[in-house]
């Protein structure tokens, strides 16, 4: 472990599972650091610099939920995997629409949850290309910078998108006209460390529809039945040093 490893916010109330975790984390070459309620994970983002939170759902002060779009409505971009007790579809469906890169149910082995920090992290650092190769991208007035993870409408205005939005975009826009299923995009976005919820496809390409306006006839995100989704819109790309 070195001073420039990851550092994880592990953020859950039951100290030996935190315990645990911190242990499994360090010994996976991770910097750690420990939360067990709302106070003390904002008191840990206040002073310190975190490049991932591991987030329970049910914390004694609050929700992880609310945490969670409570950091997205403040413009945090810090990845988040919630861990929660709750099986159901909708709760997960719930953690993604209001920001989450991923999650897991408990009771899980500590090494799926590595897994899955590695994918998020691994994502993160592919979406920021080398400023060499940095490239913008600009679609039916719309601008999209990956370096900036920045999407702008025709009028200039910040369309705000989560992490796992912004991937689910930028993989249609680098394969523009493409039909591609629910199982590629799975591939493509997520790494397959998702244990194959294709709904979570369906909810992002909802939500992003609803943030880029696609509501008229001609759709950006058309669904091709039997088939997946395709991006019908020309793309144009450009370097972004010029």
């Amino acid at each position: 472990m070195t001073s420039t490893s990851p550092r994880i916010l592990v953020v859950d109330d039951d100290p030996e599972i935190r315990k645990l975790l911190a242990r499994y984390v360090e010994s996976q070459g991770f910097r750690v650091l420990l939360a067990a309620n709302c106070r003390e994970l904002r008191d840990q983002l206040a002073t310190h610099q975190i490049d991932l939170i591991v987030l329970d759902v049910m914390l004694p002060d609050g929700s992880g939920l609310d945490m969670c779009r409570d950091l997205r409505a403040q413009r945090s971009s810090v990845p988040i995997i919630l861990l929660t007790a709750l099986k159901e579809d909708v709760d997960r469906i719930i953690g993604l629409e209001i920001g989450a890169d991923d999650y897991l149910g408990k009771p899980f082995n500590p090494r799926e949850l590595i897994a899955r920090v590695r994918a998020v992290l691994r994502r993160r650092a592919e979406a920021l290309p080398p400023a060499s190769e940095a490239k913008v991208y600009h679609f039916e007035g719309f601008t999209a910078d990956p370096q900036m993870r920045r999407v702008t409408d025709p009028k200039g205005t910040d369309v705000e998108l989560t992490g796992a939005e912004f991937d689910l975009l930028k993989t249609f826009l680098d394969r523009p006209g493409r039909v591609l299923s629910r199982d590629q995009l799975l591939d493509l976005t997520r790494g397959r460390d998702g244990d194959g919820f294709d709904r979570s496809i369906d909810v992002l390409v909802s939500r992003l529809r609803c943030k880029l306006g696609d509501g008229g006839p001609a759709k950006l995100l058309k669904t091709v039945r039997n088939g997946g989704y395709q991006l019908a819109a020309k793309v144009d790309i450009e370097d972004a040093a010029t």
